[in-house]
């Protein structure tokens, strides 16, 4: 009976010690869990985005409502409030040279209904902004203070051909002077 107990332990790996089979099955482990936490955390930030992206219309009805009843007003806009402009390709006023100038926008307004408004009118807004963005130089163009200015003059353009100003802001996402 003492052969039948003998066969039935099992028999340690003949050149590793056990703490070695321990200490690698550990360092799997935790390289498996960080590999699997950082694909978790780039896959998790695309599509957390996905569902604010598309807009369930019920998601920001109910983020306006709570805004409204808690009086305060955050920092972000309402992504249905975002109205997006077709690019603009212009001559620069430069004399000597000809430049060119790529401008593509997007316009914050306080609501949906503003957004509906703005592209009713875009082709008032879209003649607004050609006249003022073709009498840049690229000079002013490429400055700070022009892009700020020219930021202001282009919200103040676009309110102006609206019923009330209800224009936030206007961003610039893309900007190429060639």
């Amino acid at each position: 009976m003492s052969e039948a107990a003998e066969e039935k332990a099992p028999a340690a790996p003949a050149g590793i010690p056990m703490k070695m089979v321990i200490i690698i099955v550990a360092g799997v482990l935790v390289l498996a869990l960080g590999g699997a936490f950082a694909m978790f955390k780039m896959m998790g930030g695309s599509s957390a985005e996905k569902p604010q992206a598309e807009g369930g219309a019920d998601k920001a009805a109910a983020h306006g409502a709570a805004e409204e009843k808690s009086g305060e007003h955050g920092a972000t806009a309402d992504a249905s409030a975002i109205a997006d402009l077709d690019p603009f390709i212009v001559n620069l006023a430069d004399s000597p040279e000809i430049r060119y100038l790529k401008v593509t926008l997007k316009v914050e307004a306080d609501g949906a209904g503003t957004v509906e408004q703005i592209k009713a009118r875009t082709p008032q807004i879209r003649d607004a902004i050609l006249v003022l963005l073709t009498s840049l130089d690229s000079a002013t163009a490429r400055s700070p203070q022009g892009k700020h200015k020219l930021r202001e003059d282009i919200t103040e353009r676009i309110n102006g051909l609206l019923p009330k100003k209800s224009v936030k802001s206007t961003y610039f996402t893309e900007f190429v002077i060639q």
